[in-house]
């Protein structure tokens, strides 16, 4: 699983994709023509298996993407990126940017309706607002909204945001879900019922989570982009992937993100190309192997260079990935105007590795094939989430290859929830083994700048150095394509130069879908952004519920 980033997107600055792609042969006529006449229909339930289950449906307050993926389903933003990650309209109809591009009015749509039935308005918009920004809020999503000024609300369908400068981000921030005001307003948020059973604007509505089980999700009848034609969304806790895949081609689940060891051996048989497509895209995401820099063992970026000289980047890709996947040399994804190709490399040497470890002072003295320093033997523990074959795989690899150079390596493999609880969030681990989603909005801050580096904030690792932090707050307020790159290239050779991550790899995203939807349209913002219009026609449908 992703420890999610927020999914922002700027609609002033271009992006480059990777188109997504299907193993499957072309439509034949015959079967096109039977899908152009069949009837779009209501009904049946998509049922999504995943290793990990959701924290908290309240979006401002979950880092992790179980808890984004089904929140998702059920809120709103002002606006949304389409199928070409082009910002439009979402809860807001229109909107206009004043010249000095300080103020941001939106114009509301009409009519739409909370999931209890109370009308959404303008207050809802100002309350989202000042919850992100109120100190007692655990949030790791206010940063963005720290920069504003005031919010007023002329009327019911009319948002005024006054910004203190002008703010290149601006727009893609108000992708983040609106909050029902009537419902959360006055009360301590972090004692909501609503993070259990949430109230949205979205196309589903909450019906039931057994915990570490299922979340179940019903069709909104009454959302104002119409009623969605799958009946109910179903997302399955299977902490094995082995075992999902089972339930994959037992039918008992009819989507999921495969393995490479799945995508390429196991799903060439008759059992599953029956039933299911694969889907094949390069990820907006990468992995990578994170140092804890208040550890004293990881506080000269000389050690951490030496780890990522004896990270065997291509050896993880072909042995772990079978190839479906591309290196990572930092935190954005090749192909895009924001990747800077230049920066220092880190080709698999361990001699170059035993050097710079030898300059820090780390020496094998008593001749048992473990460097040791001050009397200090050089042992380490690697932690990483449960349930992830890939992550276990590359730790197992990482751990045969930093004993070459003399360090003694132990694994960990921690259930989801309190590996993020017990260790993420509390800063107790020395090197993990994790992976970020790559938002389309280039900004860094969240993730990287030195102010994160507390609470629940997203720089667990504690990354600090100021001129990171000055290239970000400048990029942030650049409105100029060429100029923006250019900080985030120059932050791109820094962080390769410091290596405060090892990166690792950008993935294949690999998905099996039940071939019974329709309407299934892969593109570059993926493949569920059009959810709400997928169908299964009548014939086909495989669940049934009664009102």
């Amino acid at each position: 699983m992703i420890f999610a980033k927020r999914l922002f997107l700027l609609l002033l600055l271009i992006f480059v994709f990777t188109s997504c792609g299907t193993n499957e042969e072309p439509v034949s006529k015959k079967n096109k023509e039977k899908l152009e006449n069949e009837t779009v229909a209501f009904g049946d339930a998509l049922v999504e298996g995943s290793i990990g289950d959701a924290s908290n449906l309240i979006p401002i307050l979950a880092t992790d993407s179980a808890s984004h993926s089904v929140a998702g389903l059920i809120y709103n933003g002002l606006l949304k990126y389409d199928k070409n990650l082009n910002l439009v309209g979402d809860l807001a109809e229109k909107w206009e940017v004043s010249e000095d591009k300080k103020v941001i009015t939106f114009y509301l749509k009409k009519g739409v309706k909370w999931q209890d039935g109370k009308p959404f308005t303008s207050e809802d918009v100002k309350y989202t607002y000042e919850i992100i920004v109120d100190d007692k809020t655990p949030t790791a999503y206010d940063a963005d909204f720290r920069l504003i000024e005031k919010v007023e609300t002329p009327d019911n369908y009319t948002v005024k945001v006054y910004y203190k400068m002008a703010y290149a981000p601006a727009l893609a921030s108000w992708t983040v879900s609106i909050l029902p005001a009537h419902l959360l307003k006055g009360k301590p948020i972090t004692k909501s019922p609503l993070q259990r059973k949430p109230i949205g604007t979205g196309p589903y509505k909450f019906l039931e989570w057994k915990s570490q089980d299922h979340i179940t999700l019903v069709a909104n009848e009454d959302y104002f982009e119409g009623k969605p034609h799958i009946e109910r969304y179903i997302y399955r806790v299977i902490p094995d992937t082995s075992s999902m895949f089972l339930e994959l081609l037992n039918q008992n689940i009819d989507m999921m993100g495969l393995f490479p060891l799945q995508y390429t051996k196991q799903t060439e048989n008759t059992r599953f190309k029956k039933y299911y497509k694969k889907y094949k895209y390069l990820a907006n995401s990468y992995t990578y192997i994170g140092y804890n820099l208040k550890n004293s063992l990881f506080a000269d970026k000389r050690v951490r260079q030496a780890l990522t000289y004896a990270t065997p980047k291509d050896d993880i890709i072909k042995g772990v990935l079978f190839g479906l996947g591309v290196k990572a040399t930092g935190p954005y994804k090749p192909g895009t105007i924001w990747y800077n190709p230049n920066v220092k490399k880190y080709d698999y040497n361990l001699e170059k590795a035993k050097e710079l470890l030898k300059e820090v002072g780390w020496s094998d003295v008593d001749g048992d094939g473990i460097l040791e320093k001050s009397g200090k033997k050089f042992k380490i523990t690697i932690l990483t989430n449960q349930g992830n074959s890939s992550r276990s795989r590359i730790a197992e690899i990482v751990q045969q290859s930093w004993e070459k150079i003399g360090i003694k390596v132990e694994i960990r493999i921690l259930e989801w929830a309190t590996f993020i609880s017990e260790y993420i969030d509390k800063r107790n681990f020395q090197v993990v083994i994790l992976g970020w989603s790559i938002p389309q909005e280039p900004d860094l801050y969240d993730v990287w700048h030195s102010s994160n580096c507390r609470d629940k904030k997203l720089n667990f690792i504690c990354y600090q150095n100021k001129e990171v932090d000055n290239l970000i707050e400048k990029a942030r307020v650049e409105f100029d394509v060429e100029k923006r790159k250019s900080y985030y290239h120059k932050i791109q050779e820094i962080l390769a130069e410091d290596q405060p991550y090892t990166f690792l790899y950008v993935p294949d995203a690999l998905i099996a879908l039940h071939k019974r939807f329709r309407n299934v349209s892969p593109a570059p913002a993926g493949l569920m952004y059009n959810f709400i219009d997928w169908y299964v026609p009548k014939a086909e449908q495989r669940y049934h519920f009664t009102k």
